[in-house]
C-alpha cells in the first residue's frame, strides 16, 4: 500500500473510531432511558431488552462499518443472498422483483409460509423441529418504508424499515398440513402481547401470520378466531397478533440462518430433530 493509500485508511479509521465512540454512547443512553419502542408493563423486562436491542445495535453498527472499510456486509454492500444456503438465494431474488412466493421457485411442489413470533431464533429452531418441513429461512417482512429493500439487520433494529423479524418456512402439504404449522405458533406465541414477545419488545418483534394463499388466509382466519374464543387462554384479552396478506420476503444475514441449531451465543447447538421437544433457549 503506498502512502496515501495508508493515509486514507488513517483518516478513515480514526474517523469510524470517533462515530464509534458516538454510537455507543448515544446507544448506551438510549439502553438506559428506554424506547419509545418498548411497550410492556414488566420494568424489568424493558430494561434488559434495551440493554440486548443495544448491543445488538452496536455490534451491528461494527459490522456495518466492516462493510463501509471495504469487510462486506451492512448498510454499504448489503446482504448477498446468493451465499445463502437454499432457501436463501430464491428468496432474495423474490423479494428484488417483488414477488410473493407461494411455492419454491426451485420446487413447486413445496409450500411456503410466514410467521412472525418475536426474535426470529427461537421461533425458526421451533420451525425446524416439525416434521415435513424442509427448510427454514429467518428474514425482514411487513416493511412500510421507503427504504424497505435490501434490509439489515440493524435497520430493522433501528425501526429505520418498518420490517419485522420473521421466519419462511418450506414445506411438503402432502406431510405437513399448513394448520400444523399454525399448531406450531400459537403454542409457542402469546397472541395477545403488542409489539414483543418474551423479553423482547419493539416493532421489529411484532408477532404475525402472514398468508400466501386464500386456504392459507381462511385457516388462519379460523385459527385466530378459536383462539380468541378460548376465555382460559386470553379472558378478555384481544389478539395483538397481524393477520395480513405476505409481502416480499428479504432473508437475513447469513449468521443469523439456523442460529441456534448452529450454537447460537453460548456455541453450544440445540437440537432440530424432527419432533424434538427439548426447551428452546434464545439467550
Amino acid at each position: 500500500m503506498n502512502k496515501f493509500g495508508r493515509n486514507a485508511s488513517a483518516v478513515m479509521l480514526a474517523a469510524a473510531t470517533s462515530a464509534a465512540a458516538a454510537f455507543v454512547m448515544t446507544t448506551s443512553s438510549r439502553a438506559k432511558s428506554g424506547s419509545a419502542f418498548f411497550v410492556a408493563d414488566d420494568t424489568t423486562r424493558i430494561k434488559n431488552t434495551a440493554a440486548t436491542r443495544s448491543s445488538a445495535l452496536q455490534m451491528n453498527f461494527f459490522s456495518d462499518l466492516q462493510g463501509f472499510l471495504g469487510g462486506g456486509g451492512g448498510y454499504a454492500a448489503g446482504i448477498d443472498y446468493e451465499a445463502l444456503d437454499h432457501p436463501g438465494p430464491e428468496l432474495g431474488t423474490a423479494a428484488r422483483e417483488g414477488r410473493v412466493l407461494q411455492q419454491s421457485d426451485r420446487d413447486p411442489n413445496v409450500r411456503v409460509a410466514t410467521f412472525a413470533g418475536g426474535c426470529f431464533w427461537g421461533l425458526e429452531l421451533a420451525y425446524q423441529r416439525v416434521p415435513g418441513v424442509l427448510y427454514t429461512a429467518t428474514g425482514y417482512t411487513q416493511g412500510v418504508s421507503s427504504d424497505d429493500a435490501n434490509p439489515s439487520y440493524s435497520q430493522v433494529c433501528a425501526g429505520n424499515t418498518g420490517h419485522t423479524e420473521a421466519v419462511m418456512v418450506y414445506y411438503d402439504p402432502t406431510q405437513c398440513p399448513y394448520e400444523t404449522l399454525l399448531d406450531t405458533f400459537v403454542n409457542r406465541v402469546d397472541l395477545s402481547t403488542i409489539n414483543g414477545q418474551g423479553g423482547d419488545f419493539g416493532t421489529q418483534y411484532r408477532t404475525g401470520v402472514y398468508f400466501h394463499t386464500p386456504e392459507q388466509e381462511t385457516s388462519a382466519r379460523q385459527r385466530f378466531a378459536l383462539e380468541q374464543a378460548d376465555t382460559i387462554k386470553y379472558k378478555t384479552k384481544p389478539i395483538a397478533s397481524e393477520l395480513k396478506a405476505a409481502t416480499p420476503f428479504w432473508p437475513a444475514e447469513k449468521y443469523h440462518q439456523q442460529y441456534l441449531s448452529k450454537g447460537g451465543r453460548s456455541g453450544s447447538p440445540q437440537n432440530a430433530e424432527k419432533g424434538s421437544t427439548e426447551t428452546i433457549r434464545c439467550y
